[in-house]
C-alpha cells in the first residue's frame, strides 16, 4: 500500500497517481504525466493544475517553460542507489525556481527521506513497510552535520564561507 507522507503527517486524500496501463487515473484522481506526455498536453492546451512524473533519465530542464502551470513534480527512485531524483530535486528548487509540490516516489526508504528533504522534496509516496511504520512513530532518521549547501538549510547552520551565489542563480 502507497501512502503519502508530508512533516506534518500521512495525507489521507491526495488526488495525484503514477498512471500506469494496469492502473489509470479514475473518478477524481489526476495523473502525473511522464515529461513528453505533459509536454505534449501543456502544447496543445493552456490547462493547468498539471502533474509531472520526472524518470531518472529526464531532462528535468525541458518542464521550465511549463512550471507555472504545475501543481506538482514527481521525481522517481527506481532504486534505493540511484539518486538522480536528487539532482532533479535540487535543479528544480534552485536553479529553476520551482515552488510547488516536489515528491519522491519509487523506492523511498527512511534513511534518505531527511536528504530528500535537504534538497526540496516536501511529499513522499511510501510503500516500504518499515518507512511506514517509522514515519507513524514519528521516527525520522536525524542527520546532523551537512557539509555541502542545499536547498533547505540545516537548523542552525553556519553560512558557507566558500560558496558564491548570485542572484540570479
Amino acid at each position: 500500500m502507497t501512502r503519502i507522507w508530508k512533516e506534518t503527517g500521512f495525507v489521507e486524500i491526495d488526488p495525484w497517481v503514477v498512471e500506469t496501463e494496469e492502473n489509470p487515473a479514475t473518478g477524481e484522481q489526476k495523473p502525473l504525466l511522464a515529461l513528453d506526455q505533459l509536454i505534449e498536453k501543456a502544447e496543445a492546451s493552456n490547462d493547468v493544475g498539471l502533474g509531472a512524473l520526472i524518470r531518472p533519465a529526464d531532462d528535468v530542464r525541458r518542464l521550465q517553460p511549463y512550471l507555472d502551470r504545475l501543481a506538482i513534480v514527481a521525481v522517481e527512485f527506481p532504486a534505493f542507489n540511484d539518486g538522480r531524483a536528487f539532482s532533479h530535486a535540487s535543479l528544480l528548487r534552485e536553479r529553476l525556481g520551482y515552488q510547488n509540490e516536489l515528491r519522491a516516489v519509487g523506492d523511498v526508504l527512511i534513511d534518505q527521506i531527511p536528504l530528500m528533504l535537504r534538497v526540496g522534496i516536501d511529499s513522499f509516496a511510501v510503500t516500504n513497510e518499515t518507512a511506514l511504520r517509522r514515519l507513524a512513530e514519528g521516527r525520522l532518521p536525524a542527520i546532523p552535520v551537512h557539509y555541502q549547501p542545499a536547498a533547505r538549510p540545516a537548523a542552525d547552520a553556519p553560512g558557507y564561507s566558500w560558496r558564491r551565489r548570485s542572484a540570479g542563480a
